[in-house]
């Protein structure tokens, strides 16, 4: 898959959105991708999560991780298309936990899924999640990466594609300074 084929599919969708975004990184944007859109259709989840796992095969994964609620879906799909496990850590006192009974071995490989990279935080927390759970990290991969930021991940990091929109800090935002109605459409809560 290109990086103009997987963009094909969120403008499909409807899910390049424009506005004013409170991003779950705490970022404002001019630019959101609603990844739901395009994973409630099982046939473009299958297909992304299958490019996605060709990216990263060679890597030799056994478990594929992904943060709740957002790489769920995706991060079970390339998991179909390995043949391997996948979990997901959910928040238990603002921690990503794994929870429901999900282990991982020291000999596990493992590949983090995301369905959108912004700052990495959320990628972040779900390695060090894998690692305090004794899981091996080997690679991180996501949909969509919305650049823009510098970040190490600490490990190789691929995307389908790259979209840009300019990030800002909620002080120096110049659509709030418009007066420009915020929208947050995130699946991680903020407290204001």
């Amino acid at each position: 898959m290109t990086p103009p084929q997987a963009i094909e599919l969120f403008t499909q969708c409807g899910a390049l959105l424009e506005g004013h975004f409170k991003l779950s990184s705490g970022f404002h944007s001019a630019g959101y991708l609603q990844c739901a859109l395009v994973l409630q259709h099982p046939v473009y989840a299958e297909t992304l999560g299958t490019a996605l796992a060709d990216r990263i095969r060679s890597l030799g994964p056994a478990v594929v991780a992904s943060p709740a609620l957002g790489g769920i879906i995706i991060g079970h799909e390339v998991a179909r298309a390995l043949q391997v496990r996948a979990v997901f850590g959910e928040r238990k006192d603002d921690r990503l936990t794994l929870r429901r009974g999900f282990r991982l071995a020291r000999a596990d490989r493992v590949i983090v899924v995301e369905d959108v990279l912004t700052t990495g935080g959320s990628t972040l927390e779900t390695i060090a999640m894998v690692r305090e759970a004794g899981g091996e990290v080997v690679g991180a991969i996501a949909i969509i990466d919305r650049g823009g930021v510098q970040r190490d991940l600490g490990v190789p990091f691929e995307a389908l594609a790259e979209v840009s929109w300019p990030l800002h800090e909620p002080d120096l935002c110049p659509l709030c300074a418009s007066g420009v109605p915020i929208i947050k459409p995130g699946s991680r809560p903020r407290s204001e």
